[in-house]
């Protein structure tokens, strides 16, 4: 295998790597012997066929693209690391010759790590923010504990009202037809959530329990099914409970039952306490984003599209993994939103962009400033790793290659330079 590099300009590179005639001739011979049991051939048994049998009957090229398949990958990789080249983007391969015979040709046009031109980095302004807790916190906090320990009851003697938690049957016709998911029973509906269509909720307030009646919406003209978007819709709704929450008292006891304090005030002391710190955390990290981003005003790099495009898919990769977790399929989030992978991505690239920027940036810094990780703090943070993971340190560190530890002590001294740059701002 050779190779020989070409730069396009605009941190893009194209790699033209030539496997020689023999190594292509290996790959054909594994390429028909992998798929000679799926080629029928008259008088010969299924899987016996000779392969010049097989290529005179339906080509010389049958086995040229599983060929290919089974050099690229490999042959792109050993270039791409004995080239030395920061790759920063998935290849975009093409087949420049495909021959019995002759060397197996194909290039790879790949992004390139872009070199910074760092600005100024130290002392950079930031606005000052005083981290202050209001009274209106204070209250939205106790009350979301409050809330966290109310309890329901039941009420039989009056209408719904705004804030009710409903349990009803319901049965939905567009122009006098029922709808596929239009019925349900013993459904429970909070009065005010709007996590029913239009105007559904407020016409059952006034509604008494056993009481059948006609609610009528329309649906929105987004609306994820669309034989039913823009359309009239009537409802017939029976509630068959109401039911309201009863939050606790604000005292002395309520601190007692929630905290380890005896009295309110002290609770709310501590409640406050609490509030501040979560605010200057967040305060810090806004100072630091903030930092990073005026930086990467002040330095100038060209990115390239292609890395652009390829962190949008990682991104996009992760944001697939994360619905995952949570339950949820990328195909039921397409379907609900109406959009398509492609188009997911496409909205993904400023983020990718700024992502992209901001790491550029901050590698600078620590080039600059000689940021080094100790063997104390990687001990430390694959220590950290080996307990999220429920693992034994040292077993954890013999699955760790040379390469994931060196973008580990980068991540880190990353880390170190967010922290560096934060320190040296001056807030105004």
């Amino acid at each position: 295998m050779s190779y020989r590099v070409e730069d396009l300009g605009k941190n893009m590179v194209k790699l033209t790597i030539e496997a020689d005639a023999a190594e292509f001739e290996e790959a054909l011979q594994k390429a028909y012997l992998k798929n000679r049991g799926r080629i029928s051939v008259q008088g010969f048994r299924k899987g016996k066929a000779p392969r010049a049998v097989i290529e005179k009957m339906y080509g010389a090229g049958i086995f040229y693209e599983d060929a290919a398949n089974l050099i690229i990958p490999d042959a792109y990789e050993k270039a791409a690391q004995e080239s030395g080249l920061e790759i920063v983007s998935r290849p975009e391969i093409d087949v420049e010759q495909i021959e019995k015979g002759k060397p197996f040709i194909f290039t790879a046009e790949v992004a390139v790590k872009p070199e910074v031109m760092l600005g100024q980095y130290k002392e950079i302004e930031v606005e000052a923010k005083p981290v202050e807790v209001t009274a209106e916190e204070l209250d939205a906090e106790l009350n979301k504990v409050r809330e966290q320990n109310s309890r329901t009851i039941s009420v039989d003697d009056r209408a719904v009202q705004d804030g009710d938690i409903t349990t009803i049957d319901y049965e939905g016709s567009v122009d006098g037809v029922p709808f596929e998911g239009g019925k349900g029973e013993n459904q429970t509906l909070v009065i005010g959530s709007h996590s029913f269509i239009d105007t559904f909720e407020q016409q059952l307030i006034g509604r008494q329990i056993g009481e059948e009646t006609e609610v009528h919406v329309t649906f929105p003209e987004e609306y994820h099914a669309k034989e039913l978007a823009g359309k009239p819709a009537v409802f017939k709704v029976t509630v068959k409970e109401i039911k309201v929450k009863e939050l606790p008292e604000l005292d002395d006891e309520f601190a007692q039952d929630v905290s380890e304090f005896d009295t309110l005030e002290e609770y709310k002391a501590d409640l406050e306490k609490t509030i501040r710190e979560r605010k200057e955390k967040d305060a810090e990290r806004a100072k630091e984003d903030a930092v990073v981003a005026k930086i990467i005003e002040n330095s100038q790099m060209e990115i390239p599209d292609a890395m652009i495009e390829s962190q949008a898919r990682q991104m996009t990769d992760e944001f697939a993994q994360r619905l995952q977790m949570q339950g949820m399929q990328m195909d039921q989030y397409f379907k609900y939103t109406g959009l398509d992978v492609e188009q997911l991505v496409e909205t993904t690239k400023p983020q990718a962009l700024k992502r992209i920027q901001t790491r550029l940036v901050l590698e600078a810094v620590v080039k600059a400033e000689n940021i080094e990780v100790s063997e104390e703090e990687m001990e430390k943070e694959i220590g950290e790793m080996a307990k999220a993971y429920q693992m034994e340190t040292d077993k954890l560190k013999e699955l760790i290659s040379e390469k994931e530890k060196e973008q580990m002590k980068m991540d880190l001294a990353v880390a170190k330079a967010v922290d560096f740059v934060a320190a040296a701002a001056k807030e105004v």
